[in-house]
């Protein structure tokens, strides 16, 4: 794994010590990239089950200025933390071992609102729908925010979940899917 492209492009990433975690390939997230924006003048990133790391670096390394990462497996936590440390970003990052559905409670205590959020759970364990709309419940998300679900291609993800309405879906290989909203006013 690596950093497709920014200002740190070609640095690798350190993978998950565990069979647990399933990363985000470089190919399938070099193709978000050409689907949401090359890069971006700043905005914040929520990366819920966040594993080494990979989509919310990949959106620092693009212009994002701050990222948070979530996952509960403390393996996930240590990588994410070390991959931060190698490309010395951990000035930009939070860093939290919590689900995150309690992570986004958590987020809209402080106030916080995303302009890009990547939802990227176990296959076939959570709820797509009602992650999203804890995002909307507790008020996470600005206009036009982009949430991004990987997810495996035989779940049907809902067309339109409260102000968010899915604009595109891909699949890559046999089993993943890739289903993009974005946050209607």
């Amino acid at each position: 794994m690596r950093v497709i492209s920014g200002t740190h492009k070609g640095q690798r990433l350190y993978s998950v010590p565990t069979h647990d975690t399933r990363p985000t390939t470089d190919k399938v997230k070099e193709a978000i990239f050409q689907i949401i924006g090359p890069y971006f003048e700043g905005g914040m990133v929520f990366d819920g089950f966040a594993g080494s790391g990979g989509l919310g670096i990949e959106c620092l390394s693009r212009g994002a200025s701050e990222a948070i990462f979530v996952d509960k497996e403390q393996k996930a936590i240590k990588t994410v933390k070390d991959n931060l440390k190698s490309l010395k970003l951990e000035d930009r990052a939070e860093v939290y071992r919590t689900d995150a559905s309690r992570a986004m409670k958590a987020a809209s205590k402080r106030g916080l609102v995303f302009s890009y959020v990547f939802l990227d759970p176990p296959y076939k364990k959570f709820s797509y729908e009602e992650l999203m709309e804890n995002l909307l419940e507790y008020g996470l998300l600005e206009k036009n925010t982009l949430v991004v679900c990987e997810h495996d291609v035989s779940e049907a993800l809902p067309e339109k979940v409260g102000a968010l309405r899915l604009f595109k879906q891909e699949e890559y290989g046999s089993n993943i899917g890739v289903a993009f909203y974005q946050k209607e006013d």
